[in-house]
């Protein structure tokens, strides 16, 4: 969850450290730091501060290696001694760290018992401890990195430099990224590629398990140089003031990258090249299973329904945090669909490597080319979403809803679903980009409604079958973004409880598609307005004038497509919300892109 950014080579570092940091800063921001090595003398930088804060304490520190993080806090406040870079007792090693130390109560006790002071609440202290002690009986420093992380329960991804060995950093991962970046005559190492691109290309991705030695020549280790088709222009906001409405706005052409090339007019069908799966395969499928965290367990949930519908297979979605604890019941016949956008998800990547263990088939749906979940996998679908910075995903979302649109009419069309259906469906998804585009065309609109609303302490969200999702997604956003309590309910659970939360000071939002539930889904709604609950409704049928207080209004597709379009207004009213809050949108409280602990 935290950032790391490291540097070796010819240039000054600071400035290819810290803006390396503000590319990261949406995987952390409780606090930030470097350290660098001048003149044979380690020198560290840090404090409980956003980035652009930390540029100004900074200023020009000499120095051509260094390393930086910005912290996700998990053991410790949010103090400046408890940010990173940490050091030992002499100020020789600094070390910055993405994961959790398990076993850390029994490290610092350990080294307490030696007499060694510990200045932080922190994991990360203690092996910066470790390796100085290592280092004691160790010639290199790839070595003493190596046997300090033997004691080390955990996960981590982690950058150490040595003071007394300036030319060189030593890079270790085991459950968290780390990822190298090749340049000319220089190195870089971070958490994410979006800290690389803007200098090279050529990257490598560290396996769990790996260390590496990089000097600014050179590197050592058993992975192989490869090119990331990403651009430094794929990081800059442009015209936008910040990430979620740029990534919003992404959407149409997210959805067309997604969709090229996978659509079969001729057999009105679709094609995932990346599933490795033949017909016969297909036809052996006799359950799927989406396994995803927070969005990703929603669009698994839209997956499902959907998989239901047209395949007629059974399907269903579970928090991949849960199902890796729960020891499950693995059948062979069972797909299961590990979904991140990430691809570095711990709770996901756990369990699929407990599917694997288990002879399970697994396949991701993933975001990020050479991610862990994508390696792990082996096959899958990447969701060609494009780069996605901001915390609240909206672009990256729609794209896993359309691929698995995609991967249930191809499970259709082996089964019992007609030409004729294929067809519609065909055309239907070919229509979403342009559909998606005239929804953010309403914008003003649903920014009066947000408006209104926003000074809501709470809301619910309320949906059924196809819409109960697109309720869950919903509240997930206005919630993680707003700070507004929102719940989702399915509709007809109202009844059993819910219901005596409803006054005037409760507006709920209900989804509502043209189906063959719009009658009971109309009942729903009477129910709140005559308990003087305010109603906004999201829809794309023809309701009752007068019935609801707002409308946000979406376009007709195919029954089955409904939850993709009905989902982006839903966007655009947490923005909203959250704008007219005040709040800092791209970096919500508390929160991180990227969850890579547990």
């Amino acid at each position: 969850m935290c950032g790391i950014v490291g540097y070796v080579g010819h240039r000054d570092a600071v400035p290819v450290l810290l803006e390396g940091l503000q590319r990261l800063e949406y995987r952390g921001y409780d606090s930030a730091g470097l350290a660098l090595v001048h003149r044979g003398r380690l020198k560290t930088h840090k404090a409980a501060v956003r980035v652009r804060e930390l540029k100004e304490q900074v200023g020009k520190a000499p120095g051509v290696v260094g390393i930086a993080h910005t912290r996700w806090a998990t053991h410790g406040e949010v103090t400046d001694v408890n940010a990173h870079p940490h050091t030992d007792t002499a100020s020789r090693f600094a070390v910055v760290h993405n994961g959790i130390v398990e076993n850390s109560d029994e490290l610092r006790a350990k080294l307490t018992a030696q007499g060694v002071p510990l200045v932080s609440e922190t994991d990360t202290e203690a092996l910066a401890h470790l390796i100085a002690a290592a280092a004691e009986q160790h010639e290199s420093l790839e070595e003493a990195v190596r046997a300090a992380l033997r004691g080390v329960e955990g996960t981590y991804g982690l950058v150490v430099l040595d003071s007394r060995r300036p030319n060189e950093l030593v890079v270790a991962r085991n459950g968290s990224p780390i990822v190298l970046g090749v340049g000319e005559g220089e190195m870089f190492i971070a958490s994410d590629v979006a800290a690389l691109v803007r200098h090279t290309q050529r990257v490598v991705y560290l396996e769990d398990g790996e260390i590496a030695t990089v000097r600014a020549g050179d590197f050592e280790t058993s992975g192989r140089a490869e090119t990331v088709d990403l651009a430094d222009e794929d990081y800059q906001l442009g015209e936008f003031p910040d990430f979620m409405r740029k990534e919003m706005a992404e959407q149409p052409e997210a959805v067309r990258r997604a969709l090229r090339g996978r659509l079969d007019t001729r057999f009105a069908t679709a094609r995932l090249g990346g599933l490795r799966l033949d017909p016969r395969d297909l036809r052996a499928v006799r359950r799927v299973k989406f396994l995803g965290c927070g969005t990703a367990y929603y669009a698994g949930q839209v997956g499902a329904n959907l998989v239901e519908e047209l395949a007629r297979i059974p399907a269903d979605a579970e928090p991949a945090s849960e199902f890796r604890y729960r020891n499950p019941v693995v059948d062979p016949d069972t797909l299961y669909v590990a979904i991140s956008q990430s691809g570095e998800t711990l709770d996901t990547l756990a369990a699929v490597q407990e599917l694997k263990r288990k002879g399970g088939n697994v396949i991701g749906a993933v975001n990020v080319v050479g991610s862990a979940v994508a390696r792990e996998c082996g096959s899958g679908v990447f969701l060609h979403a494009g780069p996605e910075v901001s915390v609240a995903s909206t672009k990256a979302y729609t794209n896993m809803a359309v691929s698995f649109a995609m991967l249930a009419l191809w499970l259709g069309r082996v089964r019992d679903l007609s030409a004729h259906h294929g067809t519609r469906l065909v055309t239907a998804m070919q229509q979403l980009p342009e559909q998606i585009a005239s929804i953010l065309e309403t914008d003003y609109e649903v920014a009066a409604i947000a408006r209104k609303y926003a000074h809501a302490k709470h809301m619910f969200f309320i949906g059924r079958v196809r819409g109960w999702p697109v309720a869950r997604e919903g509240a997930q956003k206005l919630k993680e973004i707003s700070y507004v309590h929102a719940e989702a309910y399915q509709a007809a659970e109202l009844k059993h409880g819910p219901l005596a939360l409803i006054d005037a000071e409760m507006p709920s939002v209900v989804v509502v598609p043209q189906d063959e539930l719009l009658a009971k889904n109309i009942g729903t709604i009477e129910q709140i307005k005559a308990r003087g609950g305010p109603v906004i409704v999201v829809t794309n049928a023809d309701l009752p004038d007068g019935l609801a207080d707002a409308v946000l209004r979406v376009p007709r597709n195919e029954p089955e497509l409904d939850p993709i379009l009905l989902t982006i207004p839903l966007q655009m009213l947490a923005y909203h919300v959250a704008s007219a809050l005040g709040r800092d949108i791209d970096k919500p409280r508390n929160l991180a892109k990227s969850v890579t602990v547990e």
